[in-house]
């Protein structure tokens, strides 16, 4: 039963849907928090930033943000709205003001070894080689979720890593953020880099892939309970 008046609209990422929250919904649910869980055409930057704010502005009240991978991306634009009290972001990109995704992974020479995995189709969507996206992706989740993830995956739009970060929220709100120390997909070193520059109120580490939120809920959804405690 829904009995805050704040509510938590998550994000996903690339290769991703709203449904990859599965595991941490409920821990939210069960709490009284009102959660919701955007399906974003993963097209550009941009119109993934307005899908998210369609659905914060359908919202009562305060809303807090919570995005995964590219998610973060999508929440550093979205934050900018009126409603918003804060942010969460998950092994999530978080861009400053004229940065791309493309310039931040750029900035390193070591590169995550899952890009090794990714391709591009002949209408510049990426995908991630079914047969290695739990090698890359998931690497720590049960056989089941893995294929479903990896069969059910949702391409994004290459244009989305090279569109630049306007002015982002987490400059002027408060942030939690959690670093998987075993990811494959966005280096641990550049999480961390991105994390303390926000100032957050709480970074956490966990031993887990890029895809946490499924093979960690419970500790995932308990930074994101602390950050709505916090919010409300």
């Amino acid at each position: 039963m829904e009995t805050k008046d704040l509510t938590i609209v998550l994000v996903h990422g690339a290769w991703s849907d709203g449904s990859n929250w599965r595991h941490i919904i409920p821990l939210l649910h069960k709490e009284g928090y009102k959660v919701r869980s955007v399906q974003n055409p993963l097209t550009s930057l941009e119109d993934d930033i307005e899908k998210t704010n369609d659905l914060i502005d359908a919202q009562d009240g305060k809303v807090l943000l919570v995005g995964h991978s590219y998610g973060g991306a999508v929440i550093s634009g979205a934050g900018n709205n009126d409603k918003v009290v804060g942010m969460v972001y998950i092994a999530a990109f978080a861009p400053d003001k004229g940065e791309s995704l493309g310039s931040i992974s750029a900035q390193k020479t070591e590169q995550p070894s899952g890009r090794a995995s990714i391709y591009r189709d002949s209408k510049g969507f990426l995908w991630i080689t079914y047969d290695e996206y739990r090698k890359s992706f998931c690497h720590d989740v049960n056989e089941t979720d893995a294929l479903v993830a990896s069969l059910a995956q949702k391409p994004i739009h290459s244009q989305c890593f090279g569109s630049v970060m306007g002015d982002p929220a987490w400059r002027n709100k408060p942030t939690w953020y959690q670093v998987s120390s075993n990811d494959h997909m966005i280096l641990p070193e550049t999480q961390r880099e991105m994390a303390e520059r926000m100032n957050p109120e709480k970074i956490i580490y966990l031993e887990a892939s890029h895809f946490s939120l499924a093979s960690k809920p419970q500790e995932v959804a308990q930074l994101i309970l602390e950050a709505a405690k916090s919010c409300e």
